[in-house]
């Protein structure tokens, strides 16, 4: 089985539709599930391999990051990419657990809890956590695949349900989660010159008190947002910071500003 090719691993093609990508997963599992393959220890490996691949295929975003780095480094991409994710991001949002469990059930076998118990070993652990009005049940990883830390593993999500998960982390495993910082969003007012022709634009930054040099892209229009990256609120317990987005302000020349006031006194 070929190690460095998501694709390949799942032995498909690299404009297959969703449908085939679950397919292919459904009948890999099968085929390589430990129940099926007791004499065959290697299995498991490559177990592990088809797990990450459908989990990485499956999902959009990941998938279109994935052919992107295979379209700039080739036979490189899979090193490249995992040095960019972590165990628990990988999964992260996979339905490959309903699916797998799906496949044990119609065919007798072991469900997913057992069986990646025994593929990560204390790597995996899952949790349960029941209130009156909640009940929230998931799954993380922890350690690291590739050359992720573990300030890389993380557990996001908005409102309550993320801060549960947070919670029950840090109660399995001890680990503080980290947390990406905020977004900030400002405006800027620039000149029709500068939109049109483009070029740099000093921007004071009040949140971190210093000075930026913003480059405007030549064509800037009206409300446009420009994104400067990693300039917004810290990050907590080794996040990643938010990104600051500036929204562009056109000024009107002087002979508009100028005509638009007579025309506002003779109304």
């Amino acid at each position: 089985m070929e190690q460095t090719d998501y694709y390949k691993i799942l032995g498909i093609a690299k404009e297959a539709s969703p449908k085939r990508i679950k397919e292919a997963y459904r009948e890999l599992a099968l085929k390589y599930h430990p129940d099926r393959n007791r004499d065959n220890p290697e299995n498991i490996e490559k177990m592990k391999l088809v797990n990450e691949a459908y989990a990485v295929l499956s999902n959009p975003s990941k998938r279109k990051e994935y052919d992107s780095f295979k379209e700039r480094f080739g036979t490189g991409a899979y090193s490249q990419f995992r040095h960019s994710y972590s165990e628990h991001d990988i999964f992260s949002g996979s339905d490959i657990l309903r699916v797998f469990e799906e496949i044990a059930k119609a065919f007798n076998l072991r469900g997913y809890d057992e069986i990646f118990k025994e593929f990560y070993g204390s790597g995996y652990q899952k949790f349960e956590f029941k209130q009156p009005g909640v009940h929230v049940r998931g799954f993380v990883f922890t350690g690291a695949f590739g050359s992720k830390k573990n300030s890389d593993q993380k557990i996001s999500g908005p409102g309550p349900i993320g801060k549960l998960s947070r919670f029950m982390f840090k109660k399995l495993t001890g680990a503080e989660i980290p947390q990406d910082g905020s977004d900030l969003h400002d405006s800027i007012d620039i000149s029709p010159e500068l939109a049109g022709e483009g070029g740099p634009y000093a921007y004071f930054h009040n949140r971190k008190s210093k000075k930026l040099l913003v480059k405007i892209p030549p064509g800037v229009y009206e409300g446009q947002r420009i994104r400067l990256s990693a300039m917004g609120e810290e990050g907590k317990g080794g996040g990643k910071p938010g990104d600051l987005y500036l929204k562009v302000r056109i000024r009107k020349p002087l002979f508009k500003k100028i005509k638009d006031f007579l025309a506002d006194l003779t109304k």
